[in-house]
């Protein structure tokens, strides 16, 4: 998959365009997706991705940054052996595409703020 565009609530991705914050998987896309607490990245929240264990999880925390993650996901994450890269959106979808024709990738992204 490739990231075509990204502008503060909007993001194409393979020529679909979406409005609502998104996970990406190594086998699809998860649209419409929302955090149990927000603004506050958990565990939780990234159960599809866990369940699909890519090797790097790129997080995108929205067009200024105001996505927290809460401490616990790097480390649950990385003890696992996935990777994970915290960016502003705009970077994370730099970022995402860079990496994602050589590693299995995924990509938790918040559109907006």
């Amino acid at each position: 998959m490739t990231i075509d565009s990204y502008s503060f609530g909007r993001i194409e991705v393979d020529g679909k365009v979406y409005t609502a914050d998104l996970i990406i998987l190594p086998s699809g896309i998860l649209d419409s997706w929302w955090r149990k607490e927000g603004h506050l990245l958990t565990v939780e929240d990234l159960k599809p991705v866990i369940e699909e264990h890519p090797e790097v999880l790129v997080v995108g925390t929205g067009a200024s940054g105001m996505m927290r993650v809460d401490a616990c996901v790097q480390e649950k994450l990385e003890s696992m052996g996935i990777e994970v890269i915290i960016q502003k959106t705009e970077d994370a979808c730099n970022t995402f595409n860079e990496i994602s024709s050589s590693r299995r990738t995924a990509a938790a992204l918040h559109l907006t703020c």
